[in-house]
């Protein structure tokens, strides 16, 4: 006896005749127009539908569990470290900067004392030159000023002694005209010495 083909030969349940070989198969719808119920739906196939579906979901599973799930727990692992070593590498750029800012204002404030310190001692340098010339110049003007009032007392006196002599002279010429005879040398002295306007 032959074997029923599962292809060819229809279900049970089927309104489709097989024909002998003689004679032409045909079919027979029902007034719906459909001769099935959709596939998926079809009770005779929820086992082996269970099953494959079983198959497929634990498949899919082990796939996922085995290479997906890895794979991304793997590309997300190298994400954070790398994204914690960004923030490592940014927070001690920044720490750099910092410490580069603060090493600046530093130095632009020990520049500004030094320069100031320099100024200060520059202008105390011109400051004491200042005086000690001054001091020279002084030194030198009195000294100036000293020999030139020595020199107007030995002036003053020499034209002082040239005006006594001038008067002691004019003096007998005077009395020697009026008297006719030359006056005493000391008696002339004591005159003179006796004149306020004489000194």
């Amino acid at each position: 006896m032959a074997e029923k083909n599962s292809l060819t030969t229809p279900p049970p349940n089927s309104d489709v005749k097989t024909a002998g070989p003689n004679t032409a198969a045909h079919t027979e719808h029902p007034a719906g127009g459909h001769s099935a119920a959709f596939p998926p739906f079809e009770t005779h196939t929820f086992l082996a539908q269970l099953i494959w579906l079983a198959l497929a979901f634990g498949l899919l599973y082990y796939l996922m569990s085995k290479i997906a799930l890895p794979r991304i727990e793997s590309i997300l692992h190298d994400r954070s470290q790398r994204l914690s070593a960004d923030l490592d590498e940014a927070q001690r750029m920044k720490a750099e900067a910092d410490a580069a800012g603060e090493a600046y204002e530093k130095s632009l404030r020990d520049a500004q004392a030094k320069a100031q310190g320099i100024a200060q001692e520059t202008r105390n340098a011109l400051s004491a030159e200042a005086d000690a010339k001054r001091k020279t110049l002084e030194a030198e003007l009195n000294q100036k000023l000293a020999a030139s009032e020595a020199t107007i007392r030995s002036r003053t006196a020499e034209a002082m002694g040239n005006v006594r002599s001038i008067a002691g002279e004019t003096a007998s010429a005077i009395v020697e005209r009026l008297t006719g005879k030359a006056p005493d040398q000391s008696t002339l002295n004591r005159a003179l010495d006796a004149t306020p306007a004489v000194h």
